[in-house]
């Protein structure tokens, strides 16, 4: 089992996972150009892409996904509340879920799980392949005990450290946004993270990729400060970046 980011960030945002022949990409916020260049950066080829699985419809996640859909006729799997937003109409097939019910495509188990997140109908998603999991959680605004119960012990996992919180009081953003951003149903700062880190007990995790960082509101260094505090080293940390996401991981 592995996975791959083309980018991770407020400008767009898709993760690739693999499990025997079986691929998959979450979120495409990317253009059809861009993200052709990018899946040949990381060896793949779009038609080998067996599904599109999408988190919810804000463009930086979903901008991308019709037309890849619809040029290489890849099925589009959604929540109903995602799919009712009209992002995905065009796409070459739509396959709605509920959330909570766990599917399969391929060699790989799916489950959805409910976030708190400004859009109609979120989700994201832990994969399991042959007793590994992989964890994909970003655009969530708070730690519930659902999602708490939904991550624990996975073997690697993909986590959001939006931005820290200092940073973004004193920012340029309009006090609107800062709101947005920074409440309950927006985004994940450096301290809400490093706490889920602390409740889902990662003596299994093999990987941590510190994804969807802000630009403005957070740095590397940041983020890496607060995961010392739980961290003893951060020889298990990969961090997403917006121009090239990272490369494959493996594991299982």
């Amino acid at each position: 089992m592995q996975f791959a980011s083309l980018g991770s960030g407020s400008k767009g945002n898709a993760t690739l996972v693999r499990a025997g022949d079986t691929l998959v990409m979450i979120d495409c916020g990317f253009s059809l150009r861009e993200t052709t260049r990018r899946l040949h950066r990381l060896g793949v080829e779009a038609q080998q892409l067996d599904a599109i699985l999408v988190t919810h419809e804000h463009s930086d996640h979903s901008s991308g996904v019709a037309a890849l859909s619809r040029k290489h006729q890849i099925p589009v799997y959604l929540t109903h509340g995602t799919a009712s937003t009209g992002r995905c109409d065009d796409s070459f097939e739509l396959c709605c879920f509920n959330c909570e019910d766990n599917f399969s495509i391929g060699n790989l188990s799916v489950r959805p799980v409910t976030v708190p997140h400004d859009a109609v109908e979120p989700c994201q998603y832990r994969f399991s392949w042959r007793g590994h999991s992989l964890g994909v959680l970003t655009d969530l605004g708070s730690i519930t005990p659902h999602v708490v119960d939904n991550y624990r012990d996975c073997h690697g996992l993909l986590l959001e450290f939006n931005h820290d919180l200092p940073t973004l009081q004193a920012g340029q953003y309009p006090p609107q946004l800062k709101r947005r951003v920074g409440g309950d149903w927006g985004h994940l700062n450096n301290e809400q993270a490093v706490d889920l880190l602390q409740q889902i007990e990662g003596a299994a995790l093999k990987h941590l990729v510190v994804a969807h960082i802000s630009e403005k509101n957070n740095s590397r260094e940041k983020a890496e400060q607060a995961l010392l505090s739980v961290f003893d080293s951060l020889d298990r940390v990969v961090f997403a970046e917006q121009s090239q996401g990272f490369g494959w991981l493996d594991i299982a």
